[in-house]
């Protein structure tokens, strides 16, 4: 189990202490206190069951946050045997919070655009905690137009708080660069797959969130606005996250439930973080079986059914 514990995960740490406490007395006394700590391996298992087996919405937030939680270059170093990055929007500057080029994925070609969140804090400054600039939508794009031109399906991968909200950023068009990404990646002319593996916040999600399947990781979440910020709105408080989760209804699950989502993928149990090759041959798999859904469709087909699943989004009847 991560060192960093959740609270809700407290109960699990203390069986986890009694069995570490255990090995450290058989191995200085040599007593064998083999059977004990298989009952309490078996407790904890059980203990795991149901403790994950009634996660809250606020629950896989958290889980979604992890600072354990594989990240894009994490997936992308698992799931393919060969990754060229490309860097730079032609324009700006080479934002490091979208990270973007071209992979295999057996066998076949991939171009690869993810937002990346840093390790630690160094990195999560260059990374800019996966904040992108307009320059990092612009490289999106870039990348993204050039997969377009070799016929290569784009994997997207969704990890944000949302994009960057400072002065720099406005200036240089913030939201002209996300929108014109919103306009262009509908009209692509490839398949396009996005997958939220961790947070998938406003407009800083979409900048890289449209495509013909959206799949979520389990314990992920993708919302228009954070937890802490529809409370700070809506309650002038934003210590009631928890309350505004439950009201937005932001898990893969509701998403799915909604029909804004098209497949969650299950994680190991307590989340991706325990078992990060695990959880990257199950995204692995849901890409290459949505890939094959779609590779023989003609690109004219591919915008139209595009357009018919985001028209459908949010319909309703009286």
């Amino acid at each position: 189990m991560s060192t960093y514990i959740l609270d809700f995960e407290a109960p699990l740490r203390e069986i986890e202490e009694k069995i570490d406490a255990l090995k450290a007395t058989g191995i200085k006394t040599g007593v064998d206190v083999s059977s004990n700590i298989k009952q309490l391996e078996s407790k904890l298992k059980r203990k795991k069951k149901t403790v994950y087996g009634k996660l809250t919405r606020w629950n896989r937030v958290q889980i979604a946050r992890h600072p354990r939680r594989p990240h894009s270059l994490d997936y992308i170093n698992l799931i393919t045997s060969d990754f060229f990055e490309l860097h730079g929007d032609r324009k700006f500057a080479d934002d490091k919070a979208i990270v973007a080029g071209i992979g295999e994925i057996e066998g076949k070609s991939v171009m690869i655009v993810a937002q990346q969140k840093g390790r630690g804090t160094k990195d999560n400054l260059a990374r800019n905690f996966g904040m992108a600039h307009p320059e990092g939508y612009r490289k999106a794009l870039r990348v993204m137009k050039l997969a377009e031109k070799f016929n290569i399906p784009i994997l997207t991968l969704i990890d944000t708080p949302g994009a960057h909200p400072g002065i720099g950023a406005e200036e240089r068009g913030q939201a002209e660069a996300i929108a014109r990404n919103l306009m262009e990646m509908i009209l692509l002319e490839v398949p396009i797959i996005n997958i939220v593996i961790g947070e998938g916040a406003s407009g800083g999600a979409l900048g890289i969130g449209v495509g013909d399947r959206l799949l979520c990781l389990e314990n992920t979440w993708f919302s228009v606005i954070s937890p802490e910020g529809c409370a700070s709105i809506l309650f002038r408080d934003a210590t009631r996250a928890k309350e505004a989760a439950d009201a937005m209804k932001v898990t893969a699950q509701d998403l799915f439930e909604m029909k804004i989502a098209d497949r969650i993928i299950p994680e190991p149990l307590g989340g991706a973080h325990f078992n990060a090759e695990e959880s990257a041959l199950k995204l692995k798999n849901a890409f290459m079986e949505e890939l094959a859904q779609l590779r023989d469709l003609s690109p004219e087909k591919l915008i139209e059914k595009r357009i018919v699943k985001y028209e459908s989004i949010g319909r309703w009847a009286e």
